[in-house]
């Protein structure tokens, strides 16, 4: 093996000869040199036994392909027959990819078709991220080309103004490179080694919940209907009974309400974890839903509208400023609050672990698929009392 020099190549090229002549390198690597001195690689291959016609692939011309060059392409041969591979194919499909290399655009949007717009509600928000921060810069490279470096440029542009968002589309382009590379659509490391701190910064833990006094001033302010909006008053309120996240709310459509039983089912397109959740409707909120329902049932939606989730955002965050509370809270930190709340009343843990929609823990999640209505039913019920008796306690204390 390895029979052939450079020096020998050399002195053959461009030399006339009479005939043309083979000369083997070893492991099924020859040089053919013409009648008109044109030097060209050949590899030549059995599919079968010996018993069977060789066949013979053409790896370039030398000097174009050097001899180094022309090894590893023989050792790649015998690597793709090793695996039972014929290599004439395998070659046509490297060239096909360098020709026309899948880029970071094409590896990204694979997985928000084939995983992200299945299993994430929020892949509006992924899109938009990926146009305005990775796509202008990097998005035609080739995956195979875009090293570490080019990736952190794009995140380093983004931390300095929205270090936590980084974080986030950090970790999403990390998944994305990682399902390509596990379903072997495309091959790329580069995120590997990197972590959350390295590109930005992880969400702050909250642990905000409104006390009684808060929570009395919130619903105080709903039942007034003159503090907020129309829209945002419904959707807070909602919200507020519910405990749901912000989305189930606010992309609820009339679809997912069963008037005649009193259920909300919220499909699993507007959950976090991918699976619908079902929440009984209590006794006193449904002349309130009914209510809603003369008014936007020509829209389909369950408040009329979806407002973007930044408008919704801003407006939750300044309503504390509003009802003149000391400490900031947010929309989401009503979830909080009614399970914090609920489990001080006395209400299972799992009664309020499924109103929020939380997957049950372990063996659980698999076997016990009960959705517990008529104790979900029982603790709405006694919560939306909780509230009222909290308004009109802060309503008879500002007298």
């Amino acid at each position: 093996i390895n029979k052939l020099t450079d020096r020998k190549l050399k002195s053959m090229l461009g030399l006339p000869a009479e005939r043309e002549t083979k000369l083997a390198d070893g492991g099924g690597l020859m040089a053919r040199i013409s009648k008109n001195g044109a030097v060209s690689w050949l590899f030549r291959y059995r599919l079968g036994g010996r018993d069977t016609e060789p066949f013979r692939l053409n790896l370039g011309k030398y000097p174009d392909v050097t001899l180094k060059q022309a090894r590893e392409l023989r050792d790649q041969c015998r690597s793709w027959l090793a695996e039972g591979k014929d290599p004439k194919l395998q070659m046509k499909l490297t060239k096909s990819e360098s020709l026309k290399p899948i880029t970071v655009r094409d590896a990204i949007h694979y997985w928000i078709t084939e995983y992200a717009e299945d299993n994430r509600a929020n892949v509006k928000w992924h899109k938009a991220q990926l146009e305005k921060h990775i796509y202008p810069f990097i998005g035609e490279m080739a995956l195979s080309d875009c090293e570490t470096r080019y990736w952190l440029q794009c995140f380093d542009r983004m931390k300095k103004k929205t270090p936590v968002a980084s974080g986030y589309v950090f970790q999403m382009c990390k998944q994305a490179l990682k399902f390509c590379r596990v379903r072997r659509y495309a091959i790329c490391t580069a995120l590997e080694d990197l972590t959350v701190p390295d590109v930005g910064k992880t969400q702050a833990k909250k642990d905000r919940v409104l006390s009684e006094r808060e929570v009395g001033d919130l619903w105080r302010a709903i039942s007034n209907e003159n503090t907020f909006i129309p829209y945002y008053n419904s959707l807070i309120k909602v919200i507020t009974v519910f405990g749901c996240r912000t989305q189930e709310a606010r992309l609820s459509e009339w679809k997912e309400w069963d008037r005649d039983e009193w259920i909300w089912t919220v499909p699993k397109e507007h959950t976090k974890a991918g699976e619908k959740i079902v929440r009984p409707v209590p006794e006193t909120l449904r002349k309130f839903i009914e209510q809603l329902y003369s008014e936007t049932k020509k829209t389909g939606l369950l408040f009329g509208e979806v407002k973007s989730s930044g408008a919704v955002s801003q407006c939750g965050r300044a309503i504390y400023k509003k009802l003149g509370h000391s400490e900031p809270w947010t929309m989401h930190d009503l979830r909080r609050t009614l399970a914090t709340h609920m489990n001080n009343m006395g209400i299972a843990p799992h009664v309020v672990e499924q109103l929020l929609g939380h997957a049950m823990p372990g063996v659980m999640a698999i076997y016990n698929r009960s959705q517990y209505l008529p104790e979900k039913l029982d603790a709405l019920n006694k919560w939306v009392e909780r509230l009222d008796v909290l308004a009109v306690s802060q309503q008879n204390s500002s007298l």
